[in-house]
């Protein structure tokens, strides 16, 4: 049987890169993020950790300090305390992906050295984190 060359583009990557929700879920986050606490959105960043890289790139990233568990949000504007925000996003269950060994480790060291650090399933919980974040009084030093 000849291939269709209309789904050459179908590979497993692709597939998932479409159903990317979590991504599509951070994105949405970050732009109510910029519309509503614009204070706290130029103080945060989304660490690029996740994903399939070739195994060169991972190696050199690995070289350079990548550090596998590091919360995909941070959000540096010390609050109530606080140094800082680190959420782990999950996507909106039943899509949300299980929380890894090094991922809890980092949330454990994390709060261990001051920041509020917690794990996310969806624009909403992350919504409402950032919300009561937001409502901690700034910490100016």
């Amino acid at each position: 049987m000849r291939q269709n060359k209309y789904l050459n583009h179908l590979t497993p990557a692709y597939i998932a890169k479409r159903q990317d929700l979590e991504g599509q879920e951070q994105k949405a986050l970050f732009i109510w993020m910029y519309t509503r606490y614009r204070a706290l959105y130029d103080c945060a960043f989304h660490v690029p950790n996740g994903g399939h890289r070739h195994v060169v790139v991972a190696k050199k990233l690995k070289g350079e300090g990548v550090k596998a568990g590091v919360p995909d949000i941070l959000i540096l504007q010390p609050r109530g305390g606080y140094h800082g925000l680190a959420i782990e996003f999950k996507a909106t269950p039943p899509k949300s992906a299980p929380v890894s060994d090094s991922q809890l480790e980092w949330i454990n060291r994390l709060t261990e050295n001051g920041y509020m650090a917690v794990v996310c399933k969806g624009f909403a919980a992350a919504k409402e984190t950032i919300i009561q974040y937001a409502n901690l009084p700034i910490d100016l030093h």
